[in-house]
């Protein structure tokens, strides 16, 4: 067992008692020194017996029984958790000392703890083996109990809720819910310390069963708020004492005289008063944006099964065992983890089955494709193409006109008959048409230009009578979709200003739980953390308070 430093120890053993007493009444037996554990399981009998009790109660209505049913439902579950860690507790009590590799460990007077539950705060004691260097606590490791203070399922739980909102509400609902809650630090925390299993947790999860014959990637980027440095800065400051200690309306006024006799104080005065005090803010340079948005890539990835419809008809039916990944990393990560789950499912370099990639035509996008995925077919998106051709139609036709829905309309169908080639050359025809010079004339040319260099570029992407023949994707509307409510919804909200690297852990976080691989992934945390026998204090703790660094799979060629 390997040796645990004394400081950690000292940071494992609560010394709050008194603070923890008015909160958990139910644990006074306990609180001071061990209780038997004959003890404990007498008083939940006891407990639950009042309960039957209250059932009898032909005073009070359904809501004022069900109001204090509840508390009392979660202090017999606290009373529950302590006697079956008392009994644990009592039958490793009768080791004295152990060897362990080249040290001897002897036992301790027993420590007292309190473990974060579901249930709520639960007192329990352990006996603590010494060592020189430091020891360790034979139940926690026998049980695999995390060293934070709270237990594994309850860790995940923090964490999960703010998957999908923000802690301070998570922190709410866990109040509302649990009667109890962490702050919101200890919830970032679990949000961090989990993070940082996710890359080991995509890298060895498994492939689905019952896959298709056709795999399908589509890739897609969003860019969600960050801080500047100038407002990192601000936020890591050190805070001037208040005006009025506890008053927050007073928050940054300065201590000024009253207003002269007959004035009133005057709030456009002290809004100047206040942005003197910060200073000039600087204007920002041509490009900048006060978003300050940084890339996201996102993934979706599933496949398609061949089937026929009720005319016999071939058709791939689909999604199946779709899968969504997303991270700040470079774009080559996420290709480079995409290219990862194909070997996984059978559709690896030389599989010779069928992949089909769906991007929206960005040229990195399209250069990794060919990289990670040389073998497959690369499709643009054929609403990216439709908005380029209205984008060319306005250059023709007047905005909002007859004649211009007409003329998307028939490119609409050419570009579904694959007369891509054809489309292009008729924009150029209609370029060379526009005079250089002339009313208007230079932003239409403009326009059309940029219609013809981006359709023309890739036309070898957009073989769409081809793909519709064989009932492949033909558009990216899953992926545009995973944007919106695996980032959007949760990272692009009003007020938020996110650090990228404390970002990528929640990120992660969101993608597993929307996989539905939660409970596979607390149970992988848990095997490999404070469930492994011979866990390391590192590999005991779940919470930290630093991100892990960005993902570097796949990043470098």
């Amino acid at each position: 067992m390997p040796a645990q430093s004394t400081a950690r120890v000292a940071a494992d053993t609560d010394g709050s008692e008194d603070e923890e007493r008015p909160a958990w009444p139910e644990q006074v037996g306990w609180l001071k020194s061990p209780s038997s554990a004959a003890l404990v399981e007498q008083q939940a009998r006891d407990s639950f017996a009042t309960l039957l009790q209250l059932t009898r109660d032909r005073e009070r209505s359904f809501f004022e029984f069900e109001r204090h049913l509840i508390p009392a439902v979660f202090a017999l579950g606290r009373v529950l958790l302590a006697a079956f860690l008392a009994r644990r507790h009592e039958r490793l009590m009768t080791v004295t000392s152990e060897i362990v590799g080249d040290l001897r460990y002897e036992r301790r007077t027993s420590q007292g703890r309190w473990l974060g539950t579901f249930f709520g705060k639960v007192r329990y004691w352990r006996t603590y083996m010494y060592s020189r260097g430091g020891g360790y606590y034979p139940l926690d490791r026998e049980l695999g109990l995390p060293a934070d203070g709270f237990s594994t399922h309850v860790t995940g739980l923090f964490a999960r809720l703010a998957t999908t909102m923000s802690y301070a509400a998570a922190r709410v609902l866990l109040r509302g819910f649990l009667s109890w809650a962490p702050s919101t630090t200890t919830i970032e925390h679990a949000v961090l310390g989990l993070g940082r299993r996710t890359p080991a947790w995509f890298e060895q999860a498994p492939a689905p069963e019952n896959d298709g014959e056709v795999f399908v990637v589509q890739f897609d980027g969003k860019s969600p708020p960050t801080a500047t440095e100038a407002e990192l800065k601000k936020r890591r400051g050190k805070r001037k004492p208040g005006l009025v200690p506890g008053s927050p309306r007073h928050r940054g006024r300065k201590r000024r005289p009253g207003p002269p006799k007959g004035k009133r104080s005057s709030a456009r005065h002290q809004g100047r008063e206040k942005r003197r005090r910060r200073g000039k803010k600087a204007r920002r340079k041509k490009g900048d944006k006060s978003k300050n948005g940084r890339m996201v890539t996102t993934v979706v990835m599933y496949t398609l099964k061949k089937a026929v419809d009720a005319e016999g008809n071939p058709v791939l039916i689909g999604p199946i065992n779709r899968r969504v990944y997303a991270s700040y990393a470079p774009k080559r990560h996420a290709f480079a983890v995409a290219e990862r789950e194909a070997d996984k499912r059978g559709f690896g370099r030389g599989s010779g089955k069928l992949v089909q990639l769906v991007t929206d035509g960005d040229e990195d996008l399209e250069r990794y494709g060919k990289e990670f995925f040389p073998d497959a077919i690369h499709t643009l998106d054929v609403y990216h193409a439709l908005e380029y051709l209205w984008t060319a139609g306005r250059s023709l036709h007047r905005e909002g006109s007859k004649a211009l829905t007409e003329w998307v309309d028939e490119q609409r169908r050419r570009l579904y008959k694959g007369h891509v080639a054809a489309i292009v050359r008729d924009l150029e025809e209609a370029l060379a048409l526009i005079p250089v010079t002339g009313p208007g004339n230079k932003g239409k040319r403009k326009r059309l230009q940029g219609a013809i260099t981006y359709l023309g570029k890739r036309v070898h992407m957009m073989n769409y009578d081809e793909l519709l023949a064989l009932d492949l994707e033909i558009c990216s509307g899953s992926v545009e979709g995973a944007v919106r409510y695996v980032v959007s919804e949760r990272f692009d909200c009003s007020g938020m200003r996110w650090i990228r690297e404390r970002a990528e852990a929640l990120l992660q976080l969101r993608c597993i739980e929307i996989n539905g691989d939660w409970d596979a992934f607390m149970a992988f945390v848990h095997a490999r953390g404070p469930g492994k026998p011979d866990a390391t204090p590192q590999e005991a703790r779940l919470l930290a308070d630093e991100p892990m660094r960005l993902p570097t799979f796949g990043v470098a060629a």
